[in-house]
């Protein structure tokens, strides 16, 4: 039973992929995947909900850094730009946080809906058509 869904399952072709194939060189493979970015799976969805994490989170910081310098004493430069530094780590690490976390999630959920795609074809029944015998067969049966 295993054989025939091993053979099966090898006739199910893969997903179509808009991305180039890859050379085995890896500057140009790398090259070839920032440029086609848009066509990865879920690789648009996790970046955009990563910017804009980041960028709140890295306001945020700030405002709140930048608020507790200036609270009733003066500001020198060095606090603000160690504010800003610090804002900017935040909204970094929350960007590769966010987007790395979502791109893993939706990659897992593409990756069990393509299993359950393939469980489904594979236990739908096999029909098999005969080129010339359709007509014969049919004119033979309503007697």
């Amino acid at each position: 039973m295993s054989s025939s869904n091993a053979s099966s399952s090898s006739s199910i072709p893969p997903p179509p992929s808009k991305l180039p194939p890859p050379t085995g060189n890896w500057f140009v493979d790398a090259y070839q995947s920032i440029t086609h970015i848009g066509d990865v799976p879920c690789a648009r969805n996790s970046l955009l909900g990563g910017i804009a994490s980041g960028l709140g989170i890295g306001i945020v910081r700030a405002m709140s850094a930048c608020a507790s310098y200036l609270v009733g004493r003066k500001v020198f430069q060095t606090e603000i730009s160690s504010a800003a530094f610090v804002a900017g780590n935040w909204a970094c690490a929350t960007f590769v946080v966010i987007s790395l976390g979502s791109f893993q999630i939706c990659q897992n959920k593409l990756a069990k809906e393509r299993e359950s795609v393939t469980r489904i074809i594979e236990s739908m029944p096999r029909r098999v058509v005969k080129q010339g015998d359709d007509q014969d067969s049919s004119t033979t049966t309503s007697d």
